[in-house]
């Protein structure tokens, strides 16, 4: 099965969505062909705006014409839009709860060989503790394709993070995107008691692992991090004897955390322990290598549930 960046389901949604509503403008900043924000121009180039390198202007921008009645769809790199801009998304987009869609590509180690300074691994933790801002992570194309055409027409802010490498399907046409709710794609074997929790592209890793271990665990798809699907993770604490989260993002302050966050005033007994990057900071190599090197990739999930 060919493997799918996530990034170009937001430019084949946000192609579909430009033809059908005059109402939807796009902005990019110098990285339309990257992050696939051009297919909009090629539907509309009256309603793309390259910004060039002012990733700040870029979300002030939008947020004015959000203000004037439009739905505004942001992209850069999760760098950018989350490290130069966040002062914008803050104050000029979630406060006045503005209708901007900020769609960040190339969030995480996954974006390999660019390196340290490119592989934002903070943006969840950043976006999410916006008080108002709501927070996708789609594993794969075809839930990426549903989350973008959902938030085109739900009011106020989001941030979707979208990923630069080609992943392997999750998902099949009859998916169907149910925003702040985690999806069993595994019930797992009934005395293993344990789960696992991915979102982005680690989902694929904890499938992988499913694969290799002859105890089978729960697997859990958590593409929505803010709102967190409080419930599941309640109930697991109250069955499992471990919870496992695994993502491409630091270990502090993205999914982890905020299973962590729910399990601290919830009942049950169940320990959790979290996968993804320590604190420091991501380097330069190959996606592969990176998720072996910092811990999270499906060897990792295999002997963590082993040793649980």
């Amino acid at each position: 099965m060919a493997k799918i960046a996530t990034r170009v389901a937001y430019g084949d949604a946000l192609k579909q969505l430009m033809a059908e509503d005059r109402n939807i403008v796009a902005l990019d900043a110098d990285l339309a062909g990257s992050t696939k924000g051009a297919e909009a121009k090629k539907i509309a180039p009256e309603r793309h705006f390259d910004m060039g390198i002012a990733e700040g202007n870029m979300m002030a921008v939008a947020a004015g014409l959000a203000a004037s009645g439009k739905i505004a769809f942001a992209s850069t790199f999760a760098m950018f839009a989350t490290g130069r801009a966040y002062e914008q998304i803050r104050n000029s987009i979630v406060y006045p709860a503005l209708n901007v869609k900020v769609c960040a590509s190339h969030a995480g180690v996954s974006v390999g060989e660019d390196g340290a300074s490119h592989q934002c691994i903070e943006d969840v933790s950043l976006m999410r503790t916006i008080p108002g801002m709501r927070v996708i992570v789609p594993c794969d194309y075809n839930e990426a394709l549903q989350a973008i055409k959902y938030i085109a027409y739900q009011d106020g802010p989001f941030y979707v993070r979208l990923g630069r490498s080609g992943v392997e399907q999750v998902n099949d046409e009859n998916y169907v995107f149910t925003f702040g709710k985690g999806v069993v794609l595994k019930e797992g074997d009934p005395n293993s008691r344990i789960a696992l929790i991915g979102s982005g592209s680690s989902v694929q890793e904890c499938l992988k692992a499913y694969d290799m271990l002859d105890v089978k665990p729960k697997v859990v798809n958590m593409h929505t991090i803010s709102p967190i699907d409080a419930g599941m993770i309640e109930e697991l604490k109250k069955t499992c004897d471990t919870i496992i989260t695994v993502e491409d993002h630091l270990i502090t302050g993205g999914l982890g955390s905020a299973v962590a966050e729910v399990m601290a005033s919830a009942e049950g007994g169940a320990r959790l322990v979290r996968l993804g990057v320590p604190n420091v900071f991501g380097e330069s190599g190959k996606p592969d290598e990176l998720y072996h090197k910092f811990g999270f990739d499906a060897e990792a999930i295999k002997n963590a549930v082993e040793n649980a």
